[in-house]
């Protein structure tokens, strides 16, 4: 799995294997689904719906990064930015590389952000990247 994210929502062109080295951790749907407290369906529904993002990385596996999970919940703000990055123009892995990328601004990850309940900011610039 080495698709390049191309650069036209200025991200750098980075591989997704690269990605998927420097993001700390990634949960399988089961477990997603147990930390929720909802049956693996509701989960591949969420995937499925653009309530969360999953990839299938180099073991086969469908996994969702651990940090789109706060506590027993999605983390808040999260589907609402990812329908925002969705209507920017963004495929699942750039939003997934926004979300998780270094903003010295912020600062942090827009990821990190919302989980620090700064979800407004995050909003702001997803919609800002549409323009």
């Amino acid at each position: 799995m080495n698709a390049s994210i191309g650069s036209t929502h200025g991200l750098e062109e980075t591989s997704t294997s690269c990605l998927i080295l420097t993001m700390d951790n990634w949960l399988p749907l089961p477990d997603v689904a147990e930390a929720l407290g909802v049956p693996v369906t509701r989960v591949r529904q969420l995937v499925r719906e653009g309530g969360l993002l999953a990839r299938r990385q180099d073991d086969g596996i469908l996994r969702i990064p651990a940090g789109f999970i706060h506590g027993d919940a999605v983390t808040k703000g999260l589907s609402g930015t990812l329908t925002l990055l969705a209507d920017a123009g963004f495929s699942p892995d750039e939003a997934i590389d926004w979300l998780m990328r270094e903003d010295p601004s912020l600062p942090g990850t827009p990821l990190q952000a919302l989980r620090d309940n700064r979800g407004r900011e995050v909003k702001r610039r997803a919609q800002a990247l549409a323009f």
